[in-house]
């Protein structure tokens, strides 16, 4: 008896979870997006990724560079940059079709990452063969990976020679 009633809930059960709503898993490429958390107010439209590993995934799976951006929540510096950075159309644009992007809120023990030392915001790019391509800086010779609102150009320039990957032999 105790058997047939546990079947029957059983039955039940699986019947109910199927009659649920199927989840939306495709994002469109183009149109009105939901915002997502990931962004942290970058670039609500863009697609970011969630960890370091899973950017270098993807950025070498679609064979795109990748962008890193390194800031903090209350740091006056970086909010003036992200600002600036989401405002930007030319760079939402240009990130959304050829870049891998990834904000990160912490510090990384990866020595890669930090070539010149650890502050905020930095931007550094990495190659789809998973170099990270310390020859693209900016203007600042003692934080070389810093960008400020007012150099929205010179982040242009980097980002357009982030996209000239490099070639390396298997």
């Amino acid at each position: 008896m105790t058997k047939a009633i546990l079947l029957v809930l059983l039955v039940l059960v699986a019947v109910c979870s199927t009659q649920g709503k199927p989840e939306q898993k495709n994002i469109p490429k183009r149109g009105k997006r939901i915002p997502q958390t990931l962004s942290r107010g970058w670039g609500d439209q863009l697609i970011w990724a969630q960890t370091y590993e899973e950017a270098l995934y993807w950025s070498r799976w679609r064979n795109k560079p990748l962008l890193v951006i390194f800031h903090l929540e209350d740091c006056p510096h970086s909010a003036l940059m992200k600002k600036a950075f989401a405002d930007d159309k030319e760079v939402q644009k240009i990130l959304e079709e050829d870049f891998i992007v990834l904000n990160l809120m912490y510090e990384t023990t990866d020595k890669h990452l930090s070539p010149d030392g650890q502050y905020v915001p930095r931007f550094l790019f990495v190659d789809p063969s998973m170099t990270v391509r310390a020859d693209i800086v900016g203007r600042y010779s003692n934080r070389m990976y810093a960008y400020e609102p007012a150099d929205m150009k010179i982040l242009l320039e980097s980002m357009a020679k982030a996209k000239k990957l490099l070639k390396t032999e298997l």
